[in-house]
């Protein structure tokens, strides 16, 4: 028995960064205090989500992950606490930028950093202005508490990042978001589809999955978007085992057991019944 307490998180940003940082912080006091060893706070979180519009004054948030003292400061949380805790975090590398994660282990180290692959461009998250494509590719770490895979956002969509995670030995998946209102289709809800998509990603590669967003309502140069939280936490069949609601600051944790979870994926043979060479039209449609 591998027994993991996961913990997600929701919180809405305002401008003042040090005042989100903060309130981060005690998010992760919290889930930790409760038992959380694996911590997952939502994309970006150190600031308002820019990217509803194109301005390259926020340029000038991005730092690079060496030295770079948000990561640093969760980092020294992470070893003061015993957690695993991903940083998502807007990093700049040389003349590119990109939407990244840092991966921190329960003493503090980072193990290494993810850049995100899929990005995405329409009203409201105008995130090609601002990022670079991802060079690092799909990534999986050994932790203190299981060998966890991140993909950011925009990457929860796409079933082959699940999929090459899982077959890199992902244990667990976890997804720092930002997603809410389509600003063109103010009718338009979402969320059920978010969900579900993640959730057949659980249930697909039988593994659990978590997936951090934000909340409240911003609004940048005329552009508004209303994120819709619902932060969860399913198990290796896809279903819920904990989640926050649309509004409101949450914690939200679930324990899971990665040895009977690996039992069960080895039983159902799906990996030993994969027909690789029948996938080629995964890599040359690009349709």
């Amino acid at each position: 028995m591998r027994e993991v307490t996961l913990a997600v998180t929701q919180f809405s940003c305002g401008p003042d960064h040090g005042a989100n940082a903060d309130r981060a912080e005690a998010l992760v006091r919290r889930a930790a205090a409760e038992g959380a060893q694996v911590i997952l706070l939502q994309e970006l979180f150190e600031g308002p989500y820019f990217c509803k519009t194109e301005d390259p004054r926020y340029f000038d948030w991005a730092r690079p992950l060496e030295g770079n003292p948000l990561v640093a400061r969760f980092a020294a949380l992470a070893r003061e606490l015993g957690v695993v805790l991903p940083v998502s975090f807007f990093e700049s590398a040389g003349p590119a930028h990109f939407n990244s994660m840092a991966m921190v282990d329960a003493d503090g180290a980072v193990l290494g950093c993810y850049r995100k692959s899929h990005i995405p461009q329409g009203p409201g998250y105008e995130e090609k202005y601002y990022f670079s494509p991802g060079d690092t590719g799909f990534r999986v770490w050994d932790t203190a508490f299981g060998r966890i895979g991140v993909g950011i956002c925009w990457d929860q969509w796409f079933p082959e990042a699940a999929r090459a995670m899982a077959l890199m030995g992902a244990e667990v998946l976890l997804y720092p978001t930002a997603i809410g209102s389509e600003p063109p289709a103010p009718g338009y809800d979402s969320q059920p589809h978010w969900e579900m998509v993640m959730r057949g990603h659980a249930a697909a590669n039988i593994l659990p999955v978590a997936a951090s967003n934000r909340i409240g309502c911003e609004v940048q140069d005329g552009q508004e978007v209303t994120f819709y939280g619902t932060s969860f936490i399913s198990d290796q069949t896809g279903q819920i085992l904990t989640q926050a609601g649309r509004e409101g600051e949450a914690v939200r944790l679930a324990k899971v057991d990665l040895d009977a979870i690996a039992e069960l994926r080895r039983s159902w043979g799906l990996f030993r019944d994969r027909r690789p060479e029948l996938y080629g039209a995964l890599k040359g449609f690009g349709g």
